[in-house]
């Protein structure tokens, strides 16, 4: 599940939105002050890190423009400013020091969703392009020139396994249900690819990599892939 930091002195704010994000794969953390904010930001790192960092301007102990030139030190996560004032200055400065977006409070959850979504959208180029290469336990994918490499020898994948293999793998423990890997992977190279097809090609990805135990079947969910980046 991809992960959000709510930074906003609003404790009423955090459990509905938490609850709305869910139901679109996201989970949200809720961090009532900066300084808890910036805390788990930089502990978050050490596990993933956070999809895109929500960001109030009206805080305690300093503002939303000074929490955002911290982050902006050492992180690119996209930063989307929460702006109650509706001011236009409030706005421009945000995005000069670095924030990604903005939205004015009162704001419904969907409109908010779909900010993060372009946004994420717009920065996944640029995210790829540092890391074009996949390393786990016993398994090298080199997203440039689609090769796979399994205890240091080369696997032979088809253009539709590759594919899979690089969807599941690019976000590891995330569970993937058969609608999902269709959406990733029509219009590529699986224009013929329907639903029931989806187990074959995980089955034969599978007969491939072994003995890597690494695509895991969650009963009525889908798939999931097991390993740790290195």
């Amino acid at each position: 599940m991809r992960r959000l930091l709510l930074i906003d002195d609003d404790e009423q704010l955090g459990p509905p939105l938490a609850a709305f994000f869910r139901r679109f794969d996201f989970e949200l953390q809720h961090a009532t002050r900066p300084s808890a904010g910036l805390a788990v930001l930089r502990d978050g790192a050490k596990h993933g890190g956070f999809e895109a960092v929500i960001l109030d301007v009206m805080l305690p102990e300093m503002d939303g423009f000074a929490v955002c030139r911290e982050i902006r030190r050492d992180s690119t996560v996209p930063i989307i400013m929460l702006t109650a004032r509706g001011d236009v200055m409030d706005r421009v400065v945000g995005l000069e020091l670095g924030a990604d977006d903005y939205l004015p409070k009162p704001f419904e959850p969907r409109e908010l969703l779909a900010r993060i979504q372009t946004v994420l959208r717009r920065t996944a180029p640029a995210a790829a392009a540092q890391a074009r290469r996949l390393q786990f336990e016993g398994l090298a994918i080199d997203l440039d020139r689609r090769s796979v490499l399994r205890g240091g020898e080369a696997v032979d994948l088809t253009g539709t396994e590759f594919e899979l293999l690089a969807l599941l793998a690019g976000t590891p423990n995330r569970v993937f249900n058969r609608d999902d890997i269709l959406e990733k992977l029509r219009g590529r190279s699986a224009e013929d690819i329907h639903s029931r097809a989806v187990d074959i090609l995980v089955s034969r990805l599978r007969r491939k990599l072994e003995p890597l135990d690494c695509i895991h079947t969650l009963r009525n969910a889908g798939y999931t892939f097991v390993g740790v980046r290195q």
